[in-house]
């Protein structure tokens, strides 16, 4: 049984896996409250601003296709402080951008270097973690996730309403932060033996993990879009009550993450898989018909909660599905996240502007059809080894 110094030393060296889970999250969202004060700020249209979304998860969704088995070859602790090192530089460049262009082109670096960042701490904890308690743990890590939800929008907002090129100070010092306090060796260190293999990433578990985090993003995503434009436009909110009502998404989260997480080691990856993806369609057409600022917070606080719900569900079920190449399975899942993260903006924002309320519920589809999939699941789904 270890001692109290003992877990007080793993302790300060398991923290920055969950401090680097807060980074990916707030870098990914953070442009949502600013679309309007960007688009005039660079001379471009709120389309191609909101625009800057998809240039953040492109890049962080194509690079994630393997990006997590070459930093298993390459050596996890290297690669996560070089990248944060990268994110940096990518932070200035967003905040010193002359054009739109040159914008976009910042978030396209800032998504590419959290591509070897995000994976890398899912595979830690999975590899530092018993089975048993990989919920509650997972459940912590999107916690932190949904932290970085939360603070994105209201960080944002309320920076914006000075100026929105000061808000990416915050993520740069975060990032500055994890290079100079790294996790421990011990804690990064690859457990399974022999070189990360592709081939190990063959497996039915895997393909459905990564079906379910393309659809819960696109979902997801398109609800903080969408919810941000019907808060101007239809409620006339400006930029710190557009971050404060957005905000909602991550703070339901992070106080239901550690609760969500402990609750999936008890009744299993699937029956609460299949209780979040129904809360999440409820909050999207919650928040598409709402007549009030109040029910749109609503909506975006139940979409929250299923997010956070579906992290550690689909999380588990990628690296217990490969356990010899975990970073792999891991950013491979990730990836189809944000490539659906990425999507949300180009397909649900014309679909909004042409249809109003109906095209916002539209997004509704993307939960049920996440409903489907894990409703066909094994019930032994996530405990694998």
């Amino acid at each position: 049984m270890p001692t109290r110094s003992e877990a007080t030393s793993t302790a300060e060296r398991v923290w920055p896996l969950y401090a680097g889970g807060f980074l990916g999250p707030f870098g990914s969202t953070m442009v949502t409250p600013m679309i309007h004060e960007v688009a005039l700020g660079l001379g471009g249209t709120e389309r191609a601003a909101a625009g800057a979304v998809s240039a953040y998860m492109v890049p962080f969704a194509g690079l994630m296709l393997v990006s997590g088995t070459l930093a298993e070859r390459w050596g996890r602790r290297r690669t996560i402080q070089v990248a944060l090192l990268l994110f940096v530089v990518a932070s200035a460049w967003c905040a010193l951008a002359p054009d739109m262009t040159w914008f976009l082109a910042g978030r396209v670096v800032q998504g590419a270097t959290n591509a070897f960042i995000t994976p890398l701490l899912v595979a830690a904890i999975g590899d530092q973690v018993p089975r048993h308690r990989l919920g509650a743990a997972l459940g912590w890590f999107a916690a932190m996730q949904a932290a970085g939800q939360a603070f994105s929008p209201l960080v944002s907002g309320m920076v914006t309403a000075v100026h929105w090129r000061l808000a990416f100070a915050f993520p740069a010092a975060l990032a500055v932060l994890l290079v100079a306090r790294p996790p421990g060796e011990a804690v990064v260190a690859r457990h399974a033996s022999g070189p990360a293999s592709w081939r190990a990433l063959k497996t039915k578990g895997l393909a459905r993990a990564c079906a379910l985090s393309f659809l819960y993003y696109l979902a997801a995503v398109g609800l903080t879009v969408l919810g941000s434009l019907r808060a101007q436009q239809v409620f006339g909110l400006g930029p710190t009550p557009r971050g404060l009502v957005a905000a909602g998404f991550g703070i339901a989260g992070l106080v239901c993450a550690g609760l969500l997480g402990a609750l999936m080691d008890r009744i299993g990856a699937r029956i609460l898989g299949l209780a979040m993806t129904t809360v999440l369609a409820a909050g999207i057409l919650t928040a598409a018909f709402s007549a009030t600022v109040a029910m749109l917070a609503l909506g975006i606080v139940l979409a929250g909660i299923a997010v956070t719900g579906l992290r550690p569900v689909i999380n588990s079920l990628a690296i217990t599905s490969a356990p010899a190449n975990r970073g792999g399975a891991a950013s491979l899942a990730l990836a189809f996240q944000f490539f659906g993260g990425a999507l949300a903006p180009a397909l649900w924002v014309p679909l909004y502007q042409a249809t109003g309320d109906v095209g916002f519920a539209v997004g509704a589809l993307a939960p049920v059809a996440a409903f489907v999939v894990i409703a066909v699941m094994p019930k032994t789904v996530g405990t694998a080894a």
